[in-house]
């Protein structure tokens, strides 16, 4: 079998353009990547290899005729089964939408064919993409290929395995509480939560979110390497005016003082040694490459937390929870009413006050990032958790929630945030979480090419 799997989505990219591969042989190296894992992880849940071959051929064609071709001429990706693609059901990991058949591509999925990707399949997640864990009724388990009995992460499950094993170079996720960066976290790669606007979203099989969804959830890429991050963020973020909330900020910025805040336990929440570790060893890192390293404590973040369940709640009672009755997955059920009893439900004035608030701890962060260009933070506070642990029991289930504090607060208040993959602690991936001012993406991979460098390169894993 040819490996050229194993390639980064920036080499493969320019070997395509360079004409040292075609797009035809790298599709079929993912597409018999997929044949040869998949079936142990279930990752990839909607095939399409006719679709990718075709798509691929188009590349390879426009190549031989001199034409100009995207960013990610050749490169195969994976897109999350909660966004419309033509053609495929936009499940959301229930059976109830089986049948819901995407007429027309989202923004992000239409951004990256004129990018030149190749789709080689859609990725599974939880039902309702509700957990950071990967299971439905409809599409299966899906599993870590660093260990059968490690999550792989949720609710971009899918996304973060198939990445991490190879099957494709690039995942597309969303993000509304973690679930981009969570994955990435948990999967050994990196994940990047980009800015509320800066990637354009919509779902033309469905309606429109209530205010919730829209000023928490983003959509945004995993891959291995930061330059893989880098380049599949500019050809996502193109605009499309089917999303009022797209902002068309430039991605570069300029420069920025290279000053970072290190705080190890925000609001004082707990975290494993090994994560305490990692933290301090990624500031040496960023200390060597000539930063500047602070250890200081952040603007508190369970408030942000608390708005982000109050938002994310309401629009969930707003007609999810009888669908949930419908669907009758027992995981999601379960997760949902322990997150209710967590956060009683609001009236219209308690969600007025929770938007008012929501500025008020922005203003916070501003001020504080504005001051340090970066903050390094946990992705969570224990190690990435044994395979559904949230439903073991209404305990187990809050303490996880209080080790998820920072993917709580940073879709509450429109942030970017990056998972940088570390390596590994107790056998398990590690990794850490950097914090910056809004549309300042190119601030947070710049740190994270810092602290990658310091790393060995993150090649696929086989399953274990």
């Amino acid at each position: 079998m040819s490996e050229l799997w194993t390639l980064s989505a920036t080499e493969i990219a320019a070997k395509i353009r360079n004409k040292d591969l075609s797009a035809c042989e790298v599709t079929k190296a993912h597409l018999e990547r997929i044949d040869a894992v998949n079936p142990v992880l279930n990752a990839v849940v909607q095939h399409m290899p006719e679709e990718a071959l075709s798509a691929a051929a188009a590349v390879d064609a426009d190549i031989a005729a001199g034409r100009e071709v995207g960013p990610m001429a050749g490169v195969p990706v994976t897109i999350k089964v909660n966004v419309d693609q033509a053609g495929h059901a936009t499940t959301n990991g229930l059976k109830l939408l089986e049948n819901l058949v995407a007429e027309e591509d989202s923004p992000v999925v239409s951004n990256m064919r004129k990018a030149g990707a190749i789709i080689v399949g859609r990725t599974n997640t939880p039902a309702f993409s509700l957990r950071w864990f990967t299971k439905n009724n409809l599409h299966g388990q899906t599993l870590n290929p660093h260990g059968k009995d490690i999550t792989p992460g949720g609710s971009s499950g899918g996304a973060g395995s198939s990445v991490a094993s190879g099957m494709a170079a690039v995942g597309h996720g969303t993000d509304i509480g973690g679930s981009i960066r969570y994955p990435a976290y948990a999967c050994g790669i990196h994940g990047l939560r980009p800015t509320l606007g800066r990637l354009p979203a919509y779902n033309p099989s469905g309606a429109d979110r209530h205010i919730g969804g829209q000023l928490m959830a983003v959509g945004g890429p995993l891959a291995r390497s930061m330059d893989d991050i880098d380049l599949s963020l500019r050809a996502m973020a193109v605009e499309d005016l089917r999303d009022p909330w797209y902002v068309p900020a430039p991605i570069d910025q300029g420069d920025f003082p290279r000053r970072a805040a290190l705080c190890v336990r925000p609001d004082g929440m707990e975290i494993a040694p090994e994560i305490e570790s990692a933290l301090r060893a990624a500031a040496k890192n960023l200390t060597d490459a000539g930063w500047e390293v602070e250890e200081v404590d952040c603007p508190p973040m369970q408030p942000a937390a608390d708005i982000n369940a109050k938002l994310w709640l309401a629009e969930m009672r707003q007609g999810v929870d009888r669908m949930m009755e419908q669907e009758g997955e027992p995981d999601s059920q379960h997760v949902f009413a322990v997150m209710q009893s967590l956060s009683a439900p609001v009236d219209a004035g308690g969600l007025l006050d929770a938007l008012r608030d929501r500025v008020t701890h922005l203003r916070q962060w501003q001020l504080f990032l504005a001051q340090y260009s970066v903050l390094i933070c946990p992705i969570s506070g224990m190690l990435p958790f044994d395979q559904q642990a949230d439903v073991q029991s209404e305990e187990g289930f809050k303490a996880i929630m209080q080790s998820q504090l920072t993917q709580l607060a940073v879709p509450a208040l429109g942030l970017p945030g990056l998972a940088v993959a570390t390596g590994q602690a107790a056998g398990k991936p590690m990794g850490v979480q950097l914090l910056a001012r809004r549309y300042r993406e190119d601030i947070l991979i710049a740190a994270g090419r810092d602290i990658e460098a310091a790393h060995a390169a993150i090649r696929p894993v086989d399953p274990q």
